[in-house]
């Protein structure tokens, strides 16, 4: 059985009545439209889908500030990365937004309407105390405040989504699980307890046992869930990555894994952003989920030391674990053994190693 979402109900806004998403596609274009960033396009396909429950909309100011200081929306919900739409002066004026005006939302890479954002409100973040609470450090060498600093907007909007229709992809599109299609998809296949791994790297070898390993242990299936959306500058293509976890799908023993993709725009915010994880992973449906070692950490800081510690994310999880209702499992440290040409964990390996990224060679 799939986990329950993140506030017991899952909010998938898609529209399944043809007359109402035909209405609402007609209203959208006599409004005033705002065509989004990749950064949004990747949030609102979140919010709409239920991926980003209890959300159903971009954040209003007082969730804002709530979830920057305290990690909860208003309602007390745990939710630690705020989603905003931000837009600037010029558009404020532009589109006449005030509090009540209705927005067409669309998609940057074919003009289509996506969902029509009613305004509650229009405010001024303070973007140095959002750094410096979510991401720990005012500080640009980490990329998503480099991105806060350069890209984000000065005024951000609050309000309630209607879905109008999903954005249209053409790569990967059987990939592409929404939560209600991931849970039917789990359902069909009898799956009751599935452990999820996040990645926006290539997988290999060791990967692939270590997953192996974590659903053995605890007796689940696995969902293979990398994100697909904007990811740390300087990463491999989703193409290119794609074709890889294709690659090592037929390598997991039959019927043990599935893949499906994540239009995830990451933060790397270390701690905050593996909760959130956890919180997606969940509205997905999954019951367990692996936190690695400095888990969507973004390296260094401009002093040349890491921005988070290696295990604050799994200990920032462990916090919350009985908000999140998904269990944890620790990314394990994998060593190679030439003599068998196997891989195991290091704690129970031989006391000679070589360290390579996160594997360790015996020597």
């Amino acid at each position: 059985m799939a986990n329950a979402p993140h506030g017991g109900v899952l909010k998938d806004l898609h529209i399944r009545d043809a007359p109402l998403q035909k209405e609402l596609l007609e209203e959208s274009e006599k409004l005033p439209s705002l065509t989004l960033t990749e950064r949004q396009l990747c949030d609102l396909e979140l919010i709409l889908n239920g991926g980003f429950s209890p959300l159903e909309g971009f954040l209003n100011e007082g969730d804002y500030k709530s979830v920057v200081e305290t990690l909860r929306l208003k309602s007390g919900a745990l939710f630690p990365i705020p989603v905003n739409l931000d837009v600037s002066k010029e558009d404020i004026e532009r589109l006449g937004i005030k509090p009540g005006t209705r927005i067409a939302l669309r998609d940057l890479r074919d003009d289509n309407a996506l969902a029509i954002l009613t305004t509650e409100d229009i405010y001024t973040p303070n973007k140095v105390v959002e750094a410096e609470k979510v991401f720990g450090a005012d500080d640009p060498a980490h990329p998503a405040v480099a991105y806060l600093r350069n890209k984000v907007k000065e005024f951000y909007l609050g309000g309630k989504l209607q879905a109008i229709q999903p954005p249209t992809y053409f790569d990967y599109v059987a990939l592409r699980y929404t939560p209600t299609e991931l849970r039917s998809h789990f359902k069909k296949l009898a799956w009751r307890k599935v452990v999820a791994f996040q990645t926006r790297n290539p997988m290999h070898r060791a990967h692939r046992e270590l997953t192996v390993r974590a659903a053995r242990q605890r007796q689940t299936n696995v969902l293979i869930h990398p994100v697909v959306g904007l990811t740390k500058p300087g990463d491999v293509d989703h193409y290119t990555r794609v074709r890889v976890y294709q690659a090592i799908m037929p390598k997991y023993p039959n019927g043990m894994a599935t893949l499906a993709l994540l239009p995830l725009a990451m933060r790397m915010a270390g701690p905050r952003e593996a909760v959130w994880h956890a919180i997606i992973r969940k509205n997905f449906g999954a019951t367990h989920f692996i936190v690695g070692r400095d888990h969507a950490g973004p390296g260094k800081n401009s002093k040349g030391v890491d921005f988070y510690g290696p295990y604050d994310a799994q200990d920032l999880v462990t916090k919350y674990k009985e908000e999140l209702n998904i269990e944890m499992v620790p990314f394990q440290q994998m060593t190679y053994l030439p003599s068998s040409d196997e891989y195991m964990p290091v704690d129970e390996g031989r006391p000679k190693f070589l360290f390579i990224g996160f594997l360790i060679v015996l020597i």
